[in-house]
């Protein structure tokens, strides 16, 4: 039976969820991990939940070993983040969404679900960031400078799954949908969603600074991951446009 084991107690008040699973660009992955290691977040759950990938993660410096899916917490903010160190499947964020289905109503939770949007390398210019929106949480995008899609599409993969249950539960949650490079880490789109939404919206100071300047490491360390998901397509969360009349 899945279940989040809570070893840090504390109270929210409307919290907002940051979803870290990995996908094209690996966008949700970077924001993720750099929300977690700037505001030095401490860990708030173990994610237990069936279908997730039986692995135990490992940090550096450190001997202790806790799952490769966990939920991080903000000392000073209503901050929420899903830090992930595996792919996942599509049936295993659904069983994610239905584990935590619970915690997510009780404690008025609305998560950000990030997918990036295949692009062609070649666009001049910050990367564009959509928004969408199911279960009413469209006021939680109003005076954010995030506009609608400009073109139908739709979303795959894990962070796909994600949106159609929250659609099937009537849950609030919000879709951010940023162009990114297909084949590489694109830390440019993960500044994107930091500085639009992340961090207005959470009321934190995200310093983003850093990502431009270890771009080079974020790539090198981000790449293995990259190449794995490449194997496994269902496996990777992304947007994709819809063209009539192909």
């Amino acid at each position: 039976m899945g279940h989040i084991d809570v070893v840090s107690e504390r109270e929210f008040d409307d919290p907002v969820l940051v979803e870290g699973f990995p996908g094209v660009g690996l966008v949700g992955k970077i924001v993720a991990d750099h929300l977690v290691e700037t505001l030095e977040m401490d860990l708030y759950a173990t994610v237990h939940c069936d279908g997730l990938p039986a692995a135990a993660a490992y940090a550096a410096g450190d001997r202790a070993v806790t799952t490769p899916v966990r939920l991080y917490a903000d000392r000073d903010s209503d901050l929420l983040v899903l830090q992930s160190d595996v792919p996942v499947s599509p049936d295993a964020a659904e069983e994610f969404a239905g584990c935590i289905e619970g915690w997510f109503r009780e404690a008025s939770v609305t998560p950000l679900y990030i997918a990036g949007l295949r692009g062609d390398g070649e666009s001049e210019g910050p990367p564009t960031l959509r928004g969408v929106a199911v279960g009413g949480a469209d006021d939680v995008l109003d005076g954010l400078d995030v506009p609608v899609p400009e073109a139908a599409g739709f979303v795959s993969g894990p962070t796909g799954a994600l949106l159609a249950h929250a659609l099937e539960a009537d849950l609030p949650a919000v879709g951010l949908v940023v162009d990114a490079d297909p084949q590489f880490p694109d830390p440019s789109a993960a500044q994107v969603v930091l500085e639009s939404v992340v961090g207005p919206l959470a009321a934190v100071d995200v310093d983003v600074g850093t990502l431009e300047t270890h771009a080079e490491r974020i790539q090198r360390a981000k790449e293995q991951l990259a190449a794995q998901m490449q194997q496994g397509e269902e496996n990777v969360s992304q947007a994709q446009s819809i063209r009539m009349y192909q």
